[in-house]
C-alpha cells in the first residue's frame, strides 16, 4: 500500500515527530523522584492494525504503553482488515439507511489510560484515513477521549459538511462549557489516503494534513485535558444517531510531549 509514505513523509517533515524514534538516553536510567520529567516525545498508543484482531479479539497497541482495543458492536456490526498479509488496515460497516430498522455498527475501545490525559501538555494524535463524500452522514469520529459535556476531552473527527478534518479540545472546569474546534482548510473525504495529526502546543491547536499545517486556533494555555473515559475509535457511543466513521482507518497513534 502507498499511504504509508505519507507516514513516513509526515514524520520526516516534522522533527519533532522524527525524534520520537530516537532512543532517549535519559530513559535509560532510572530517574530519581526530584529528577525532572523528560521533554522528549513519547508515543503513548499506537494502532496500525496489521495483525488484525488477536488473543481474545482484540487489536494490538503497537507503542507499548497503551493498551488493547476491544472490539465492540450493535446489531451485528463487523469490522474487517484488509490489505497484504503484513500491512493491513482496518474497513468499518458502511452508514445505515435513515429508515432501517437494525444498524450495524462497530467501536473500538481502549481503556482509561492516564497517558492519554496530557493536562496542558504538548500533545499529538493522529490516523490515516480514506473515505468518501458518502461516508461521511454525520461528524464522523476517528478518535477521542472524553466527551464534551462531562469532565473534559480530545478529538478527531471529519465534518459532515464539506469532509474537512477537525481536531477538537474541551478543558476541565470553567472550559468545559467552551469546545474549542479548529478545521481543515481543504476536505479530505476524497476517497484517498490521507494523514490527519492534531496537535494542542500550549495556547495553539493545529490541524496537519498529510504533513501541511491547514488551519489553527488559540485556545487558553491553562486549557487542561483529563478524564476517567476510554479511548474510542470509530465512534463515541451506539446512539441511534451516533457520529460513527464508515471508512478506511489506519497508524492511529497519540504522543506527549
Amino acid at each position: 500500500m502507498h499511504h504509508h509514505s505519507r507516514i513516513t513523509a509526515l514524520a520526516l517533515s516534522l522533527p519533532a515527530l522524527a525524534a520520537a524514534a530516537l532512543p532517549a538516553p535519559a530513559l535509560a536510567a532510572p530517574a530519581s523522584p526530584a529528577a525532572p520529567v523528560s521533554s522528549a516525545p513519547v508515543t503513548v498508543a499506537r494502532y496500525t492494525f496489521d495483525t488484525g484482531t488477536v488473543g481474545g479479539g482484540r487489536i494490538a497497541d503497537r507503542s507499548g504503553r497503551g493498551s488493547a482495543l476491544t472490539v465492540r458492536r450493535a446489531d451485528g456490526g463487523s469490522i474487517h482488515f484488509n490489505g497484504t498479509t503484513s500491512d493491513k488496515y482496518a474497513a468499518f460497516p458502511a452508514p445505515c439507511a435513515a429508515s432501517a430498522s437494525a444498524c450495524p455498527r462497530v467501536l473500538l475501545e481502549g481503556t482509561d489510560d492516564a497517558d492519554l490525559d496530557p493536562g496542558t501538555r504538548l500533545f499529538r494524535w493522529g490516523a490515516t484515513v480514506r473515505l468518501t463524500k458518502a461516508q461521511v452522514t454525520d461528524s464522523s469520529n476517528v478518535m477521542q477521549k472524553g466527551v464534551a459535556d462531562t469532565d473534559s476531552q480530545w478529538k478527531m473527527q471529519i465534518g459532515a459538511n464539506q469532509g474537512k478534518a477537525q481536531c477538537v479540545v474541551v478543558g476541565t472546569g470553567s472550559e468545559r462549557a467552551e469546545p474549542r474546534i479548529v478545521r481543515s482548510t481543504i476536505g479530505i473525504a476524497d476517497n484517498k489516503w490521507h494523514t490527519v495529526m492534531c496537535q494542542r502546543s500550549r495556547s495553539t491547536l493545529t490541524v496537519y494534513i498529510d504533513g501541511t499545517a491547514r488551519g489553527k486556533v488559540t485556545i487558553p494555555a491553562t486549557l487542561s485535558i483529563s478524564n476517567n473515559l476510554p479511548l474510542r475509535i470509530g465512534g463515541p457511543n451506539f446512539h441511534t444517531r451516533s457520529d460513527m466513521f464508515h471508512g478506511l482507518l489506519d497508524d492511529v497513534w497519540a504522543r506527549v510531549g
